[in-house]
């Protein structure tokens, strides 16, 4: 039965027809993935740790930042200018400089940067029904970047 599998195949080379050699196509091989070697311990130790736990923390302060001006606009616009109001309250509060000029828009400027928590508690009654209030923790590192955090319920 091998054998005539192998005829079979036989036939069917002979019956194809030749291309010119500008439409022959060659296969090529499967790319074959690199695989990731395992790192030492040592390895490990030189690389740089996490963003979160290089940051040193310059400042921290805790904060109830009023959200109930939010309940003015309306209703689809509510949530939105909730999370506007708490940039505002926090980049007066921790001091976060803005441009002010062309030429220091070359340099990098401190962010403000609102915590996925801090973002679902806005955002969890829907975009209608902002809490009127919610306590923050504001961190400040040496960059002069400001991460906030929601507050530990104490």
């Amino acid at each position: 039965m091998v054998k005539e599998v192998q005829g079979d195949l036989q036939k069917t080379e002979e019956e194809t027809p030749e291309l010119p050699a500008e439409e022959i196509v060659e296969e090529q091989p499967p790319v074959e993935q690199p695989v990731e070697a395992v790192p030492t311990e040592e390895e490990e130790e030189a690389k740089p740790k996490r963003k979160k736990e290089e940051e040193e923390i310059v400042e921290e302060r805790t904060y109830t930042v009023p959200l109930s001006r939010a309940l003015v606009r309306p209703p689809k616009k509510r949530a939105p200018r909730a999370i506007q109001l708490l940039k505002i309250f926090i980049t007066k509060h921790m001091k976060l400089e803005m441009k002010v000029s062309e030429e220091e828009e070359e340099e990098e400027l401190p962010q403000l940067i609102i915590s996925q928590e801090v973002n679902q508690k806005i955002w969890g009654r829907g975009i209608e029904k902002p809490p009127r209030k919610i306590r923050v923790r504001a961190a400040k590192d040496k960059d002069g970047n400001v991460t906030v955090y929601l507050a530990e319920a104490a």
